[in-house]
């Protein structure tokens, strides 16, 4: 049972999670909400482990699918920055705010970018795109990502200073114009680019959270040096572009691992 022990480690921190704010929030839905997600990560994780080939792919829908359709579109909340930044202004502690300690901020202590890998629903699509080991070198234009993080914030701050009306409304159609503007945004730039995760490394705004707290993540793809041989497969498939032979927290790329565990399904003597 050893080898599962990464499937039952999710599923218990999920849990914890989920009782904590069931009680404490008084609301069966964090309950529900958090056991679904943890269930989805472990069964994710389990499938990997038994090498299902689209064990994370499975987990990305099961997950993405409901924070984009039934939170977001049925119930309404703004699970993007912009709601994160609403319910923060307003002083409360739910959902979008909830959802951003545990997956984007806090979360990534322990499993660092593995929000991008398995949850993300603007991910979700892109990756079903043709790109999936990136064609291109790397560009250097990762600075617009805190253009986007600014400008999500100077939007949220410009309705409180405003005093808007139906600010809630307002954060709905932010969320499904937003949506929008992201598929449309990634899908062009994966082209462009021919690198289905160009949007991740250049354009999003969450990564301004991710990236420091992943440096310091617990879970980590680590490479054991007596069986590597140099053959660099890990590096080729990598759709991040991270050097996963340095073990190193200062290794190339490093924060901006997603733990898709491409390397190691191709590392041809299991050496990560």
């Amino acid at each position: 049972m050893k080898q599962y022990r990464l499937s039952f480690i999710m599923l218990a921190i999920f849990e914890a999670v989920a009782i904590s704010l069931w009680l404490t929030k008084d609301n069966i839905f964090y309950l529900f909400n958090f056991s679904y997600i943890g269930l989805s990560i472990s069964l994710g994780v389990f499938l990997f482990i038994k090498k299902f080939k689209y064990a994370r792919r499975i987990v990305q829908l099961l997950v993405g699918l409901y924070m984009l359709i039934y939170l977001g579109l049925i119930c309404q909340e703004n699970m993007q920055i912009e709601g994160f930044w609403y319910y923060l202004f307003t002083g409360a502690f739910e959902a979008a705010t909830i959802h951003y300690a545990v997956a984007k901020i806090f979360g990534p202590l322990i499993f660092g970018r593995g929000w991008c890998g398995y949850a993300c629903w603007t991910a979700m699509v892109l990756d079903f795109l043709p790109y999936k080991v990136p064609k291109e070198p790397r560009k250097k234009i990762g600075w617009i990502r805190y253009i986007t993080f600014a400008a999500s914030l100077i939007f949220v701050l410009a309705l409180f200073l405003a005093k808007v009306g139906n600010i809630e409304r307002i954060m709905f159609w932010a969320f499904v114009i937003g949506n929008i503007v992201y598929y449309a945004v990634g899908i062009a730039l994966a082209f462009a680019f021919k690198d289905n995760r160009a949007f991740c490394k250049y354009i999003c705004p969450i990564t301004v959270f991710l990236k420091p707290m992943s440096y310091f993540s617990v879970i980590r793809i680590k490479c054991d040096k007596e069986k590597c041989v140099s053959c660099g497969k890990c590096k080729q498939v990598c759709p991040m572009n991270v050097d996963v032979t340095d073990n190193s927290r200062k290794r190339l790329n490093g924060t901006e691992c997603i733990l898709c565990n491409e390397c190691v399904r191709n590392c041809p003597k299991k050496a990560l």
